[in-house]
């Protein structure tokens, strides 16, 4: 059983008289920075001059600096921007502007699993991870709750780097819910293999699947959308909730009939497990790393073009056209700011 941490096993002092540069000023950024100042930290931020997300924190009332400047006066320096930039940014502005204490940090482990920054021995890393948008880790906080956090120390240099992390985490609300301890290799490889296999990859290509099937059979592609997309959320806050019990409790016993007899032939146990095991090969040996960084150097041709095509797609047409004519439809938790 992976080790828990609460706010009891926290100590927000161990922050005190340090500075805090969150890199970067999206969905996670803005979280970390607006938690961590209203818990009592000295927070400031670092962004590329000229970026759209300068005014933005600046009117927020952080004091803002270029990413070089932000790492010279910080004890404690959060990366959060995307996995893909955080090399180069590392590489040009970060690393020439470390001394021996200071700690950097990531919500993602991907740059260190697969050593695109190696940071020097005398630096404490750590990883602080909400299983949550920032969306969220802002709601939550504000709501007096939180959002559950990994915690990962790869580097304990000063020999302070747990305490550190276990504040900072207290600090954007995490300790409230729940702190489990991790690695950055092992949040990493289940991170994306999750993410492909199952939330994103697996459910995205199950729902285009499904839609598609029901419109070739004749049905209204809008029937299709509801069955097949909408009610997704309304399955998943169930089993978020009580997990898969807690689903079957509160939905017909037609429909959980249907699970046990229809899933499997859906997605057959023994062939999807083997394409998931490839999946998850192709991540532990850096095959996905490597594909995903070239992908990013040559202009993103495949990635682009994917994202183009799913624009295109009925399915996503048809919610779009839905949602615009039911009343819920400025009912919407989603973060401007969430790229």
């Amino acid at each position: 059983m992976a080790k828990m941490y609460y706010e009891k096993d926290c100590d927000l002092s161990k922050l005190d008289g340090k500075v805090i540069a969150i890199v970067g000023y999206g969905s996670q950024g803005h979280a970390h920075a607006l938690n961590l100042r209203d818990s009592g930290c000295n927070v400031i931020i670092g962004l590329r001059k000229g970026g759209k997300s300068w005014p933005v924190a600046e009117k927020d009332g952080f004091t803002v600096m270029t990413v070089a400047e932000a790492t010279k006066a910080a004890d404690i320096i959060m990366i959060l921007i995307n996995d893909e930039a955080q090399a180069d940014m590392y590489k040009k502005d970060i690393e020439p502007n470390l001394t021996a204490g200071k700690a950097i940090a990531f919500a993602h482990g991907f740059n260190i699993r697969y050593k695109q920054i190696v940071p020097p021995a005398d630096i404490d890393v750590f990883m602080a991870a909400p299983k949550g948008p920032g969306h969220t880790v802002r709601g939550q906080y504000m709501a007096g709750k939180g959002v559950p956090c990994l915690i990962a120390v790869e580097q304990n240099a000063t020999g302070k780097a747990y305490d550190i992390a276990l504040a900072y985490i207290a600090g954007i609300g995490g300790a409230r819910a729940g702190i489990m301890e991790t690695t950055m290799h092992d949040e990493t490889e289940t991170d994306l293999f999750g993410e492909q296999a199952v939330l994103c990859g697996g459910v995205v290509d199950l729902m285009r699947c499904g839609f598609e099937t029901l419109v070739e059979a004749g049905y209204e592609p809008e029937n299709a959308y509801f069955e097949c997309i909408h009610e997704m959320k309304l399955i998943i806050d169930l089993i978020n909730k009580g997990g898969v019990a807690a689903m079957n409790y509160s939905i017909s016993d037609t429909a959980e009939y249907g699970e046990y007899v229809s899933g499997p032939r859906v997605l057959p146990y023994e062939q999807t497990k083997a394409n998931m095991k490839a999946v998850l090969a192709d991540i532990q040996d850096g095959t996905f790393a490597g594909k995903w960084i070239a992908e990013n150097k040559n202009g993103r041709c495949f990635f682009n073009s994917k994202r183009e095509a799913l624009a295109k797609h009925p399915m996503e047409i048809v919610g779009k056209q839905l949602r615009e004519q039911m009343l819920w439809k400025n009912d919407t938790d989603l973060d401007s700011a969430s790229k």
